[in-house]
C-alpha cells in the first residue's frame, strides 16, 4: 500500500502544529517530513512535540559529508526515535555505510535509511552541464540505487518517473520514496519529473511526498485524503 506523506515545510514550530490541527479527528496520524527549514528553524524539539502526538517522522535533512561525520549526526539524530531519514547518495558508499553505523542503536534497531539519487527539480540537462555527470539521468539514478543496496541501505529517494527502473535494479522490496507529486489539475512549481499520485501508486511507490498540494489547499485535510484515495 502507498502512504502519504505530508511535507511540513513550514517556518516554525508554532505555524507547522497550527497547519496539523486540522488533522485532529483522522485516527490515524499523517506521516510528516520535516525538512530543513522547519528543523532548523525550531531544533529537535519539533521532532520530540510531533512524535508525542503520535505523527510518524520522515527526518529529510539529506546528509553529504565525510563518512566520519555523518556517523556522528546519525548517532544524534538517532535519539530523536523518527521512522526515516536520509542521506545524498552522491557521498559515495562508504558514506552510506557509516550513516547506517551511526544510525544502529546498540540493541541494533534503527529507522529506515535511504539515499537522495538526483532531486526532483534537477534536469537531465541541468544534470549532465551542470554538474558534469555525462551519463543519463536514468543510469544515474540506477547505479545510485544500486550502491545504496550494497551500502545496507533501505531504499532511495526518487522521482516517481524512475520507480521501475529502481524497482528492478534492486528489487521489489527496496523502498522507493517519491517527492514530485502534484494532482492533475495542479501546478508544477518548481518540479520537473513529476506525476500524480494515482500513476506513483500504480508505478509501485511506496511513500509519496506531498507538499504544496495538501499545505497550500483550501481544504488540507480533504486534499491529504484526496492523496490517500
Amino acid at each position: 500500500m502507498t502512504e502519504t506523506i505530508i511535507a511540513c515545510d513550514f517556518a516554525s514550530k508554532e505555524e507547522c502544529l497550527s497547519f496539523l490541527e486540522k488533522f485532529d479527528g483522522l485516527d490515524k496520524k499523517p506521516y510528516l517530513k520535516i525538512g530543513m527549514e522547519l528543523f532548523y528553524a525550531s531544533g529537535p524539539e519539533i521532532v520530540r512535540e510531533l512524535k508525542k502526538r503520535g505523527f510518524r517522522i520522515f527526518l529529510d535533512l539529506k546528509l553529504h559529508d565525510i563518512p566520519n561525520t555523518v556517523m556522528k549526526a546519525m548517532k544524534v539524530l538517532s535519539g530523536l526515535d523518527v521512522d526515516i531519514v536520509n542521506v545524498h547518495a552522491a557521498g559515495t558508499i562508504e558514506m552510506m555505510k557509516a550513516a547506517k553505523e551511526g544510525l544502529t542503536r546498540p540493541d541494533g534497531s534503527r529507522p529506515l535509511l535511504i539515499a537522495v539519487t538526483q532531486l526532483t527539480s534537477t534536469s537531465e540537462e541541468a544534470m549532465q552541464k551542470q554538474l558534469l555527470i555525462d551519463a543519463s539521468i536514468a543510469d544515474t539514478i540506477r547505479h545510485y540505487a544500486r550502491n545504496a543496496k550494497e551500502a545496507g541501505l533501505d531504499g532511495v529517494v526518487c522521482s516517481p518517473l524512475e520507480i521501475r527502473l529502481v524497482k528492478e535494479a534492486c528489487g521489489e522490496d527496496f523502498i522507493t520514496v517519491t517527492p514530485g507529486i502534484r494532482f492533475a489539475d495542479s501546478t508544477t512549481d518548481d518540479q520537473v519529473r513529476i506525476t500524480t499520485p494515482q500513476k506513483a501508486r500504480e508505478l509501485g511507490s511506496d511513500f509519496i511526498v506531498v507538499g504544496r498540494p495538501i499545505t497550500a489547499a483550501q481544504d488540507p485535510l480533504a486534499a491529504y485524503l484526496r492523496c490517500q484515495q
